[in-house]
Formats: structure tokens, C-alpha cells, sequence
């Protein structure tokens, strides 16, 4: 009843829990680690977060109401606190371990993310297909990425100054075969 009474009186002097933040979702991982954390440690536990100022004030009420004696009220306190203590340090405890795997699961995502072929990987073998095939925008050498250097420099003097500057450009940005560099630097002077 005292602690009914005391939920009642304005909370002044008491440390309150910060508010949740609801931070836009940030992927399926974030609130993995989310459920994770409330079903493995916030709802088994049964946590209910209580101040110290609470806890001494309502059992304070109590001695002076005369349902516990003072001595009894100092006990049941310090019981309390040291009970508290102790879950703290195990609910830190299992934060950090399941903060750790929530870790080691986003560094390998993200190794992986990183692993994968970059976007320059994957348009080059669009450009790849598309030229061997000849379809859509024309590249000057049919088949170019399939082509070793020499059968590619054979295939350039049949070029313009614009389509061998094109082959250049893709060249560098690609295979970057020198003998085919110094062969287009030749053609163009």
C-alpha cells in the first residue's frame, strides 16, 4: 500500500528513466538486436527500474506509518540496493554479450557488403555483354573485353581520333593494358 501511496506523490528528487529514443529504423539487424535484447534480457528479468530516492522514501513512509520498524526499513533497504547492484551487473553483463554478437554480426554483414562486387564490377559487365552482343549504345570495337592487346591494337588504326580516344578512356578505367595505351597514344598522334 505504502509503495501504492508513494507512486501517487509527485516524483521530485527521484531519478527518472530516460524516455526511449525511436530512432528511424536502420535495417532488419537493428531491431533484431531490439527483440533480441527484450526477450532474452528485459522481459525474463521482469525489469522495472527504481531510484534509490524511491525505494528510501517509501520504505521511510512505512517506518513512520509504523507497518515496519526503522531498523527493519534500513535493512529491507540496503537488501534491496545490494540485490539491485547485482542484477545491474548482470544485465550489463548480458548487454554487453548480446551488444557483442549484435556486433560481430554487422562487422561480417558488413565485410560481406564490402566483399561483394562494387557497382563499377557489375556495370562493366553489362558493358561487357551489351558489347559482345552489339546491342544498344555502340562501342567501337565489337567484342572489346574479350580481345587480347595485340588483337585489339591490330583493330585500332581502322578508328577515328573520337573512337580511339573512347577506347582510351575504357581501356584505363578497365583492363589498363599498357601496350594498349602506348598503341592508342601512338594512333592519336
Amino acid at each position: 500500500m505504502a509503495a501504492s501511496r508513494a507512486s501517487q506523490r509527485p516524483r521530485q528528487g527521484r531519478s527518472k528513466a530516460a524516455p526511449a529514443r525511436r530512432s528511424p529504423p536502420a535495417g532488419e539487424g537493428l531491431s533484431a538486436l531490439t527483440e533480441q535484447l527484450a526477450n532474452r534480457i528485459i522481459k525474463p528479468l521482469g525489469l522495472v527500474v527504481l531510484s534509490r530516492e524511491g525505494i528510501r522514501e517509501t520504505l521511510d513512509e512505512a517506518a513512520e506509518q509504523g507497518r515496519v520498524t526503522r531498523h527493519d526499513a534500513e535493512e529491507l533497504f540496503a537488501t534491496l540496493v545490494r540485490l539491485g547492484r547485482e542484477q545491474t551487473d548482470d544485465l550489463l553483463s548480458d548487454l554487453e554479450r548480446v551488444l557483442g554478437r549484435g556486433r560481430q554480426q554487422l562487422d561480417t554483414a558488413t565485410k560481406r557488403a564490402r566483399g561483394a562486387e562494387p557497382l563499377d564490377r557489375l556495370v562493366r559487365s553489362a558493358d561487357r555483354a551489351r558489347r559482345t552482343m552489339g546491342i544498344g549504345q555502340s562501342f567501337p570495337i565489337k567484342g572489346y573485353d574479350e580481345l587480347t592487346s595485340g588483337q585489339v591494337q591490330k583493330r585500332l588504326g581502322a578508328l577515328s581520333e573520337r573512337d580511339l580516344r573512347t577506347v582510351g578512356e575504357y581501356e584505363r578505367r578497365h583492363a589498363n593494358r599498357k601496350s594498349v595505351l602506348n598503341a592508342i597514344e601512338k594512333a592519336l598522334s
